[in-house]
């Protein structure tokens, strides 16, 4: 099973993670030149939390020019939502007028483990930031997203082990006329993921994303099924990229992408993390690849995690679950 490590980058500026309060002799990227990642000492000595972190932030970098922050750890946050950040976020919304990115829980497993991390409704930066044009967050447990639309946000990504249906269902519900660029990590029963292929129908079918070009509907146990719906969803025919990755793709899910809606308009289909046999994987390459569109299908793939069962049943993993 993968791990998720921190950000690179945000907004296509390279992430930069603010000093903690002892550091010395540290000089400062220009406010604008990257997206600053603020992050509390989770497991030193520090009393360094992430409120004390983003004051101290607050107070040292002209915050009238950043563009893009990414949180980080905040005190214990496999128990403790992140409401107090957000509420944080939103006292400063002021400060911050040329903001345009956000990125809520950027950990790697030895800070907390994807699904243990504890997020918040979201809704209330969408309000609180009417000009954000990316919002990501990783971590399903609490998260909730029901904010009814939102004019200019163009990408869109969440992260989990497990995303509940009712995020499902409420970024499915939103108006989002600027979005460009939709990533969701369904994940696993295991770990919150209850969600079936019917409550992706608003998604499918495009109506509220007009302006969506790229698709990753991936690290899920039911890639197949999903594999089934884009088969014949209204919104493939805009797309010019399409990710089913991550997941329990297997020959089921494409053989039905291949004789559903033709998919070489598509300028990239990412597969990566399959379990689809040789014979299919050939297939796709001599009609998509042959059309013109970058194939990821991973040599190095997943089938070393199918087990088999005493009696016969195939267990299959998605790349991050836990």
């Amino acid at each position: 099973m993968s791990t998720v490590d921190h950000l690179q980058e945000l907004y296509g500026l390279r992430a930069f993670t603010f000093p903690g309060p002892d550091a010395k002799g540290h000089t400062l990227p220009e406010a604008d030149e990257v997206a600053w990642r603020i992050t509390g000492d989770v497991y030193g000595d520090s009393d360094d939390q992430w409120d004390a972190a983003f004051a101290r932030f607050c107070e040292t970098v002209d915050t009238t020019r950043v563009r893009a922050i990414v949180v980080g750890a905040w005190e214990e946050a496999y128990d403790t939502s992140c409401s107090g950040v957000v509420e944080a976020l939103l006292a400063a919304r002021d400060r911050f007028p040329a903001l345009r990115a956000l990125f809520l829980g950027d950990m790697h497993f030895e800070e907390c483990e994807i699904s243990w991390i504890h997020q918040t409704e979201v809704a209330g930066l969408l309000e609180g930031f009417p000009d954000l044009e990316e919002l990501g967050v990783r971590g399903g447990e609490g998260l909730g997203f029901s904010a009814p639309r939102h004019d200019k946000l163009r990408k869109l990504v969440v992260q989990t082990g497990g995303l509940p249906v009712a995020v499902v269902r409420g970024i499915g519900a939103c108006e989002l006329p600027a979005l460009v660029h939709l990533d969701l990590w369904l994940g696993t029963s295991w770990y919150g993921a209850d969600s079936e292929v019917s409550d992706l129908e608003p998604i499918l079918s495009g109506t509220r994303l007009p302006s969506l070009r790229h698709l990753a509907l991936r690290n899920s146990e039911i890639q197949d099924e999903i594999a089934a719906a884009v088969a014949s969803a209204p919104v493939v025919a805009r797309l010019e990229s399409l990710d089913l990755s991550m997941g329990t793709l297997s020959d089921d899910g494409a053989v039905a992408l291949l004789t559903g809606q033709p998919l070489t308009h598509l300028k990239s289909l990412d597969l990566h993390h399959h379990y689809i046999g040789e014979p299919v994987q050939e297939r796709i390459r001599q009609t998509l690849h042959a059309a013109g569109v970058e194939l990821n299908l991973d040599p190095e793939d997943a089938k070393d995690d199918e087990d088999v069962d005493e009696d016969g049943t195939v267990q299959r993993y998605v790349s991050v679950g836990e």
